[in-house]
């Protein structure tokens, strides 16, 4: 049985996967299987309707599948955005069919909210192999200033034709390549997590995501070239880390600190050029600015930790929300930051019994750190191979923003990360001087 299959079993909400060539004349015969008797309802945008749309809704008039008129998005702008959500929710009220979502993210993050907000399941069909949420549990959308994961089910039945997929845009096979190659530092924030005896790892859910994640990212040439293997590969591993998050409930086995960039900049309104930044391509930039602090992190001599030094910095609690609340002052999300650090906020005793287990531990702790991360330089490359940005300049950031958002990063979520433990150590000002440095990786003048 493939990994597919067998993570398949895990999850708890979808039941039908189908990827591979020239599956897309399947999609009739998997909605009939997993929704019989029900009439359907496509959801795409201009874009995707031409690519795959269209051909959905014929398949489905041939095979006599009863149907609403087709939703289609219009704006050429349209992103994840909850006014998006209430758009659908209002047709989806006037009628009890199910939504087919057709096209990448966007279009299926809209979906499953509306559809949860509707009471319905829903299917969904992949046209870029550009993110990792397709059979992700919950949709990242932005509300009220804030992105935010509102909890609701993944897709009852998903299709992925590599064919589609491997004609998708170059950026945006990048962009799915950069969202898987964020499992790495994720998993190593996973790890930090567990030895500090924060959130212990959930050995199923790690499986799913980590076991082959090497092999999935082996190709970068042949993911940029769209060759029909390296893509399934990637489409693979991408469905995988949606199945460990249903499997988890929580984005924990997929999302680490490289996540908290992109979505920080995402709160903060960032465009470049005027225009939105793909998920996966901030990602690509918050990965390697995460692997560039685990490469310090694995230099550092934690066996002699000054833990007396480190708690002398350590803030009260009063004092870390008038931080908190100084640093998102005159944002449109101010509290967000006390919202988040106060959730995971722990007193002097309990970092002194921490940071003693990290001291203690150091040996082990590094051994596996350092078995987890690709060294800066060698994913450097992978995600230049791939077409995927690389330097800040290329989404439109400055190295000093870049350096405001390993601070400001760490406020807005409440997941521990290696920036928690950048602070709690007390080596964060330290790390960024050498990162950002005149003979850093990024130097700032």
């Amino acid at each position: 049985m493939s990994k597919v299959a067998t993570a398949l079993k895990s999850a708890s909400e979808t039941k039908s996967l189908i990827i591979g060539q020239d599956v897309l004349k399947k999609a009739s015969e998997l909605f009939k299987e997993q929704f019989p008797g029900k009439k359907a309802i496509v959801i795409t945008d201009t874009f995707t309707y031409q690519i795959a749309g269209e051909s959905i809704v014929k398949q489905f008039e041939s095979n006599n599948i009863a149907q609403e008129s087709t939703f289609i998005y219009t704006d050429p702008e349209i992103y994840a955005e909850y006014k998006y959500v209430e758009e659908l929710v209002a047709a989806l009220k006037q009628n009890e069919a199910i939504p087919v979502a057709v096209g990448s993210g966007t279009i299926n993050d809209l979906t499953k909210l509306a559809a949860h907000l509707t009471g319905r399941p829903y299917m969904c069909v992949a046209t870029a192999a550009s993110m990792d949420g397709y059979t992700a549990f919950g949709a990242s959308i932005t509300a009220d200033g804030a992105k935010q994961t509102f909890n609701c089910p993944a897709p009852q039945a998903c299709l992925a034709d590599i064919d589609i997929l491997s004609a998708a845009p170059m950026a945006m096979t990048a962009s799915g390549y950069a969202d898987l190659f964020a499992k790495i530092t994720a998993g190593a924030d996973w790890i930090l997590a567990d030895a500090l005896g924060v959130e212990p790892i959930d050995q199923t859910a790690w499986s799913i995501v980590q076991d082959d994640l090497h092999e999935a990212l082996s190709d970068p040439k042949g993911t940029k070239n769209g060759d029909n293997e390296a893509i399934t590969k990637l489409t693979e591993g991408l469905m995988l880390g949606g199945f460990a998050m249903q499997w988890s409930k929580s984005s924990r086995p997929a999302s680490g600190a490289e996540h908290q960039f992109s979505h920080l900049w995402n709160m903060e309104h960032h465009l470049n050029n005027g225009e939105h930044v793909s998920h996966g391509f901030q990602v690509s930039i918050g990965t390697l600015a995460i692997t560039a602090l685990y490469d310090l992190v694995l230099k550092t001599d934690f066996d002699k930790l000054d833990i007396q030094k480190a708690l002398k910095q350590w803030p009260t609690l009063d004092e870390l929300t008038e931080q908190s609340l100084a640093i998102f002052k005159n944002t449109n999300f101010p509290e967000i930051g006390w919202q988040e650090t106060s959730a995971k906020y722990i007193t002097h005793q309990e970092l002194e019994k921490q940071l003693q287990t990290l001291k203690n531990n150091w040996h082990n702790i590094k051994e596996k750190l350092a078995k987890q991360i690709v060294p800066f330089e060698k994913a450097k490359l992978q995600l230049a191979m791939v077409g995927a940005p690389t330097e800040p300049e290329h989404i439109g950031l400055t190295k000093a923003t870049l350096k405001e958002t390993f601070v400001r990063a760490q406020y807005i979520r409440r997941r521990f990360t290696v920036l928690d433990l950048a602070v709690r150590t007390g080596y964060l000002d330290q790390w960024l001087d050498q990162l950002f440095s005149k003979d850093g990786i990024w130097p700032i003048n």
